[in-house]
């Protein structure tokens, strides 16, 4: 019997990280070669004449999954009944713009679209990746009352591949061999990328490298800093690497966590058995039992330095959400 169609939106549908997404999605790369879908695309107005040649390139892959496409800059509209919601589309900070400007600017679009999927899509998966992604997060979800808080999830998987890549390069290993990377904390320059707890080759990563003052004083600042860093090498902000690593948070989401693998990614933080503050989107490590169940991998302590770094992201956090404490009633 045919898989049922499943329907997934995603908005800044015709801007970079959404032009690397689509194709994949449409392929067939999130929910198998066997599960015909729906994209749902959201643009603001202005840009729709472009997001029209979006959608023809869609039409002109024939691609053999593909349905259905709905375009539109109503979000009321474009996410009616979806199943999946990919939250790309965000203003970008502006010359002299101060990080306070951005979470103001970017907040009356999560409000938006908070509010339209509370009404439009109750039971939709969300991932956002539009930064301020955390407090963006946190926005959406506080404006959509009838959807369960654990609906909604911010993106640190980017950050995620980052670690375990230069972990690689350094080690001189295969990428696979690198495993148990967690993200603490927020997608910004205060994150804490855990040294202590990864393994390569299924050894702690501090003792492979043996170089604790390369870890604290190159990888850490690196991985913090990595997307200005690609923004001043390529004149434009990380694309194919956010569709990738969005594609594959959302994919672990999804289904369920295979062996022993640790994936990171921001939720709201009430409950969690790591002593955080409640009440902010704060990245976490994680396992999937599918279908957007996870839980928290407990066990991981930390030493004074992992300590101090978590409580600055934290306090970043809690100033961000003070920041948009009129946005989020």
């Amino acid at each position: 019997m045919p898989k049922k169609i499943k329907r997934i939106a995603v908005t800044g549908s015709a801007g970079q990280i959404a032009y690397s997404l689509l194709f994949h999605l449409a392929g067939g790369d999130l929910l198998g070669k066997d599960t015909p879908i729906a994209l749902h695309l959201l643009e603001v107005p202005g840009a729709l004449d472009s997001l029209k040649g979006v959608v023809m390139e869609l039409e002109d892959c024939a691609f053999p999954l593909l349905q259905e496409v709905r375009s539109g800059s109503d979000p009321r509209e474009v996410f009616k009944d979806v199943d999946y919601v990919f939250l790309i589309g965000a203003k970008p900070r502006g010359p002299g713009m101060e990080r306070r400007d951005l979470l103001e600017a970017n907040g009356k679009i999560f409000i938006e679209q908070g509010k339209a999927l509370n009404e439009a899509a109750p039971k939709a998966l969300v991932l956002v990746v539009g930064n301020p992604c955390n407090t963006n997060c946190l926005i959406a979800l506080k404006n959509a009352p009838k959807m369960n808080p654990m609906q909604f999830f911010a993106m640190t998987r980017l950050d995620q591949n980052r670690a375990q890549s230069l972990l690689a390069r350094k080690a001189n290993v295969p990428i696979d061999a690198v495993s148990s990377v967690v993200i603490w904390g927020n997608h910004s320059a205060t994150q804490v990328p855990d040294f202590i707890h990864a393994k390569i080759e299924g050894k702690p990563a501090i003792e492979m490298i043996q170089d604790r003052k390369w870890m604290e004083d190159v990888f850490v600042p690196e991985i913090q800093t990595r997307g200005a860093t690609v923004i001043a090498a390529r004149g434009k902000s990380s694309a194919a690497s956010a569709a990738h690593a969005a594609l594959e948070s959302m994919h672990s989401l999804i289904f369920p966590t295979q062996g022993d693998e640790i994936f990171s990614v921001s939720f709201l933080s009430d409950g969690n058995p790591y002593g955080i503050q409640p009440g902010i989107v704060f990245s976490f490590p994680c396992r999937s039992k599918g279908d957007g169940k996870i839980e928290i991998v407990k066990g991981f302590t930390w030493d004074k330095y992992l300590q101090e770094k978590i409580r600055l992201v934290e306090k970043e956090l809690l100033e961000e959400k003070e920041a948009v404490k009129g946005l989020i009633k």
